[in-house]
């Protein structure tokens, strides 16, 4: 049976918007349809495609001319984004990670592009498809790839780690207090029969955590930090931050979406330091000439808004940062 998996866009609006009006305004509601202006013109890339709601809205923006890079490690959001391209021939489909996109748009001959998003972390498809592993709260394999065509399930690595790196995973990835008792339970299960579904490590893990914050599930964490390891999300995340200032040209855009501190705070850290890269030299006796020139400006951050979070209440985490690209070469 062919089941369909649903995807409310978050910080739709906001997001687009960032990317293509000059008038754009970081505190503007996601209500607020598309804006009155001249279609954008040049090259844009979504590296996280999804199932292509932020990029469907960035086509009705662009000028017919232009064109729309994607990216996704995901084989389904590939077949989704076949089907966009065959709708609109702007589109140019990479499967792969968006940490190859510096290296993917040179081989197509793209150095320079105008707009640049990101909506990290997993997609509400991903979560509601049991087969997938990525949901505590649906009977599935423990898989937890992004990219199924490569890499080791969820399964294999929790029945070959050692309790420390189980133990390390979970307590930086996942921020869990209680995760060299979780890596012990594991240990203790793996010796009398394999944790071989999502429920099984989702019982598991709420036998060990007796405490946690209202409304969120004891393996929410657990769940979470596998994830990120298993699909190096921050590793990919940190090289991909690497590549966004040397593919921006002058005045073009980044607007990046974090779902969870970790990913937030990458973003935050970036966006402080191109845009004042002398913070840490400003005690040195430098002249100002000296000083290193800053390579973005930052336009600032925003939220769901109410009503959003109302309509679809995965939005409630989101943050959406965004920066301008300046004119000084690196």
């Amino acid at each position: 049976m062919n089941t369909t998996f649903t995807h409310t866009t978050v910080l739709l609006h906001a997001t687009v918007n960032a990317l293509v009006s000059r008038d754009f305004n970081v505190k503007a509601s996601w209500i607020h349809e598309s804006i009155e202006s001249s279609k954008a013109q040049g090259v844009y890339v979504d590296g996280t495609f999804g199932r292509g709601g932020h990029s469907r809205y960035l086509l009705s923006q662009l000028a017919p001319e232009a064109k729309l890079f994607v990216f996704d490690k995901d084989p389904l959001a590939i077949q989704a984004a076949q089907q966009l391209q065959a709708e609109d021939k702007r589109v140019h489909i990479i499967h792969g990670p968006f940490s190859s996109m510096k290296e993917e748009l040179y081989a197509r001959g793209i150095e320079t592009v105008q707009g640049i998003m990101l909506d990290l972390g997993i997609s509400s498809p991903q979560i509601d498809d049991a087969s997938r592993g990525f949901s505590f709260m649906r009977e599935g394999p423990l898989d937890m790839r992004m990219d199924t065509t490569r890499g080791i399930t969820a399964e294999e690595w929790l029945a070959t780690a050692d309790v420390e790196h189980i133990k390390e995973v979970i307590k930086n990835y996942g921020e869990e207090r209680f995760a060299f008792q979780i890596a012990k339970a594991i240990e203790g299960r793996r010796k009398s029969s394999p944790l071989r579904t999502t429920l099984d490590l989702a019982e598991l893990v709420a036998s060990v955590v007796r405490t946690r914050e209202k409304g969120q599930h004891p393996a929410t964490r657990t769940f979470q930090a596998i994830r990120i390891y298993l699909n190096e999300e921050l590793e990919e995340l940190s090289r991909t931050l690497s590549s966004v200032l040397s593919l921006l040209a002058p005045e073009g855009r980044m607007a990046i979406i974090s779902f969870h501190s970790l990913e937030d705070r990458k973003v935050k850290q970036f966006i402080a330091q191109a845009a004042n890269p002398g913070a840490e030299l400003a005690k040195l006796p430098l002249r100002e000439s000296e000083m290193p020139q800053p390579l973005l400006k930052n336009l600032g951050k925003t939220t769901a808004a109410k009503e959003e979070v109302e309509a679809n209440p995965r939005s409630r985490s989101a943050i959406l940062r965004v920066a301008q690209r300046t004119e000084t070469a690196l």
